[in-house]
């Protein structure tokens, strides 16, 4: 056996790197594969709060200048992660609603 290693160890070596990179690749591409999946479910969870705040100040016809920051914050995020039109399309109609101060809806 020690003959064999020795008469063959840089095809021994060259095996055993082979078959640990071959292994840390694959771990690698699931981490990757999970990333996306945690992506693209922030994702997916951004919308529906963005979809049901649009939909809430929308029906209302008005908005305070804190909640139209907290929506612009989702909204900056769902974009950053790759948000398609719809996200834009709630959030331009919630920009364009009438802003009132904390003390005129009381």
């Amino acid at each position: 056996m020690i003959d064999f290693i020795a008469h063959y160890w840089l095809e021994v070596i060259f095996g055993g790197c082979l078959a640990l990179l071959s292994f840390l690749y694959r771990r690698i591409l699931k981490k990757i594969k999970e990333q996306e999946y945690v992506k693209d479910g922030v994702q997916a969870i951004l919308h529906d709060r963005l979809w049901q705040a649009g939909e809430y100040y929308i029906s209302k016809g008005e908005i305070t200048l804190n909640e139209l920051k907290n929506i612009e914050y989702m909204y900056t995020a769902y974009h950053n992660l790759g948000g398609n039109s719809t996200g834009t399309e709630i959030f331009e109609r919630v920009k364009n609603l009438d802003i009132k101060s904390e003390n005129e809806r009381k």
